[in-house]
């Protein structure tokens, strides 16, 4: 088994309890370069998203090194992707890490995105 099947395959659990519960979910993707956050409904429609390649945040990063993949790129993501969710009215949402290990970029889009108002 190679580490993006076994990723995966830990990621179903997660996803199975949340698609039970039916709650939004946010799920977070990380590459070398960049990351991506993305608020789910239980019907799997895209509510709110934000990521290191959209270009307010490439802007933000402009002068600085590692650009997206760092974790003060990964909390400016969380920051939008909440600020994104509340003004869609979303204010709850379960965290989906995508069979990540919950340290570095991951935690800091989680906390990034919970100082912004969103509870999970």
């Amino acid at each position: 088994m190679d580490k993006k099947s076994s990723r995966l395959r830990r990621s179903r659990q997660t996803r199975a309890k949340i698609a039970e519960l039916k709650v939004n979910r946010l799920s977070v993707h990380r590459t070398n370069l960049h990351i991506y956050a993305t608020i789910y409904a239980p019907d799997a429609k895209v509510l709110a998203s934000a990521s290191t390649a959209e270009a307010e945040v490439r802007a933000e990063l402009a002068g600085k090194t590692g650009k997206g993949g760092n974790t003060s790129a990964a909390a400016i993501v969380g920051k939008r992707v909440a600020e994104k969710a509340l003004k869609a009215g979303i204010d709850t949402v379960a965290f989906d890490r995508a069979g990540f290990r919950y340290h570095g970029r991951i935690k800091a889009v989680a906390d990034a995105a919970r100082e912004a108002g969103l509870k999970f």
